[in-house]
């Protein structure tokens, strides 16, 4: 069996803020923006990954989730808990100075991990973790 990542879903709780953070700081491309019943889903992805996509979805619009998840999702987004996406690029330096440049929300400076990595961290406007590992 061979299985490929195609797509990973994040929570956004204003589609044109979470929109403008994907395209204009991190340079993704818009692949979809699909709008129903007030809520929008939009889907973005790396130019070199045209394969893989995040979705940026409306945490309120899965009908199976209840009042109290709801309110226990938007707590847990504004703490930046609640969901996270790990990038990768060759010049971590450059990347972060350019993201944090742009407004990012900054959680951690680029650091070597103990784990073998050298990564820092940045808040997306609803708070997801946005991590960004130095390929070696």
């Amino acid at each position: 069996m061979e299985l490929t990542i195609h797509a990973t879903f994040l929570p956004h709780d204003d589609p044109d803020v979470a929109l403008a953070f994907y395209r204009d700081v991190l340079g993704f491309e818009i692949r979809n923006d699909v709008g129903y019943g007030g809520m929008r889903w939009i889907t973005v992805g790396p130019k070199s990954q045209p394969g893989v996509s995040v979705v940026l979805y409306p945490p309120e619009g899965d009908p199976g989730v209840t009042e109290e998840e709801r309110r226990t999702i938007a707590e847990m987004m504004a703490k930046g808990t609640y969901a996270s996406l790990v990038l990768a690029t060759p010049d971590l330096d450059a990347a972060f100075e350019r993201i944090r440049e742009a407004g990012g929300e900054v959680v951690q400076e680029p650091t070597d991990q103990p784990y073998g990595v050298r990564d820092c961290a940045f808040r997306d406007p609803a708070g997801n973790q946005i991590r960004i590992q130095e390929r070696r």
